[in-house]
């Protein structure tokens, strides 16, 4: 009998090319498909490689094996495999492209994951914390400079900030679980492997992985991304523990700020946030001094770091014009801080910082479906 063969119908979508293209992938065309980038990466599993295979589909335009394929979400864009194309084709800023176009297609409401992607939005976006901001202010019948100690509360009430956060971190937490859900159902469909193993010790696996960034630490061109991320990480978590410390202190013991600059809470707060300043500097610096080997990034990466830069220095000047005394400038950077900690936690499931949800849930699928145990 003759040998049967399969047939696959590729439908190209060129849209999709060009996306890819727009979102920072502008060197795709230049790939020639050598292979270089496989043999270099060091994170990349045995068995069917990346991100030769993603740098083919993007080049065809095969939008359903990106945004459904848990790969492009274990390459941590080392650039070893920039760093070494031939061509200079830069797979690892097309892969984050492809990143970008994932959270794009799979976060709701999606029309807020194109506006963040997009700069000539950056100023509407912020325009609804400012506008919250100055409704809380207006309401109050502030005027001008509060006279008197600096306390921020005479600007901005402490309910008022817990009822605006606390709803901004719920849209985020519901956001996530919707992209999340969607992107494991596409995720499932695509894969052609069943899913196996214990879901619950998978996670473990994968929190324990990112807690130490045992990948980032395999990286050879930009391995010092392993210490600036881990700065910027346990900073945050830093900052997460005083500010739940501060709930504790406001709401167990009824403690109103500010408290002493000797208060443990303050003590653990002000390191993380200088931690917070270094890491990101660290971040930028990194991406400055490797922008020839691998990339300068795009518009989505810088507004991450920008943002995280912003909000420490104001948190951190806020305190110290508040020592200071200097109220003309106190309540004023005071403000900034929280319109951008609020433009961080509403746009968190549309911004860079929805890489931690996003790859976090593709490394507990591919361990789910033996891809990478």
């Amino acid at each position: 009998m003759p040998e049967q063969t399969m047939e696959q119908i590729i439908k190209p979508d060129l849209n999709f090319v060009k996306d890819i293209i727009a979102s920072g992938g502008e060197s795709l065309k230049k790939c020639y498909q050598c292979s270089t980038c496989t043999v270099v990466c060091d994170v990349t599993p045995d068995e069917k490689p990346f991100p030769r295979k993603e740098m083919l589909y993007a080049q065809w335009g095969l939008k359903e094996k990106l945004l459904n394929n848990p790969d492009v979400w274990l390459c941590h864009q080392c650039s070893d495999c920039t760093a070494h194309c031939p061509r200079g084709a830069k797979p690892g800023e097309v892969l984050g492209a492809i990143r970008k176009m994932t959270i794009r297609e799979y976060s709701a409401p999606g029309f807020l994951a194109h506006m963040v992607a997009d700069s000539k939005y950056l100023l509407l976006l912020l325009a609804l914390p400012v506008l919250i901001f100055l409704g809380i202010i207006a309401g109050r019948g502030v005027t001008g400079i509060p006279e008197g100690e600096i306390v921020y509360t005479k600007m901005m009430p402490v309910l008022a900030i817990d009822i605006v956060f606390t709803s901004a971190a719920l849209f985020a937490a519901l956001s996530f679980l919707f992209g999340v859900k969607k992107y494991w159902a596409a995720m499932s469909d695509g894969a052609k492997a069943t899913l196996q193993g214990n879901l619950v010790d998978d996670i473990k696996a994968v929190i324990t992985e990112i807690l130490a960034h045992r990948r980032f630490q395999k990286c050879s061109v930009t391995k010092e991304r392993s210490t600036s991320h881990l700065l910027v990480f346990y900073a945050f978590a830093g900052l997460a523990v005083t500010t739940t410390w501060a709930i504790v202190y406001l709401y167990g013991f009824h403690r109103e700020s500010p408290y002493p600059q000797y208060d443990p809470m303050k003590i653990v707060g002000n390191v993380s946030a200088l931690a917070l300043i270094f890491g990101i500097s660290l971040v930028a610096g990194n991406r400055l001094k490797n922008a020839e080997k691998a990339g300068k990034g795009s518009y989505f990466d810088w507004l991450f770091i920008s943002v995280i830069f912003i909000i420490a220095v104001t948190g951190l000047l806020a305190e110290l014009l508040r020592l200071g005394n200097i109220a003309a400038l106190a309540y004023p950077v005071y403000f900034v801080h929280l319109v951008f900690v609020f433009f961080l936690f509403v746009y968190a499931p549309f911004s860079k910082m929805a890489h931690m949800v996003y790859r976090t849930t593709a490394m507990v699928f591919a361990r789910q479906a033996g891809r990478d145990k």
